[in-house]
């Protein structure tokens, strides 16, 4: 089995020969607290691999697959992530502010506690997705057509907790 350092390697320079060792494995590969950042990866199959604490901030990942993975406290922040699929994986606490996601699926995918702040999330299937209630998103946020979302889901933004102000930073103008 190749250590860490050398399956990184392989996802950013030679994608058959990644898939074929992530498909050898059985699912025991651990890439967590791994820096992907900035790289561009195409046709990567990250099939039930430990990726926790991970980062593919400003990344370009197109038909990557991240089946069964476990992507706790990911970072996508300002990614372009097309056509990827995220089923059957765990997104607890995954930031994708600022992110493009586009024509991406989350079958059985629990985004409980996801970030989508600022997001585009246009064409991407969320309409199987777990916990997407959830989920952290503002104003910004792009929300697919309502036939890809939860029917229990609301995509309308309203102000939570985290957005409270004290009353002394909120003043209202006498103009």
């Amino acid at each position: 089995m190749l250590s860490k350092e050398e399956l990184v390697n392989l996802a950013l320079t030679d994608i058959e020969s990644f898939n074929r060792e992530i498909k050898n494995a059985n699912g025991s590969i651990d890439l967590s607290e791994t820096d992907f950042s900035g790289s561009s990866i195409e046709g990567a199959e990250f099939i039930n691999v430990d990726l926790t604490s991970s980062t593919f901030a400003d990344s370009h990942l197109t038909e990557v697959k991240f089946d069964g993975c476990d992507l706790t406290s990911v970072d996508f922040t300002r990614a372009s992530i097309i056509e990827c699929s995220f089923n059957e994986s765990v997104l607890n606490g995954t930031d994708f502010s600022y992110s493009k996601t586009d024509y991406c699926n989350f079958s059985d995918a629990d985004l409980a506690g996801a970030i989508f702040q600022g997001a585009d999330l246009t064409n991407s299937d969320f309409s199987a997705a777990e916990n997407l209630n959830a989920c952290r998103f503002d104003e910004e946020t792009i929300w697919p057509d309502n036939e890809y979302l939860p029917e229990d889901f609301d995509s309308n933004y309203a102000s939570d907790l985290s957005s409270l102000q004290d009353e002394d930073d909120y003043q209202q103008s006498d103009y």
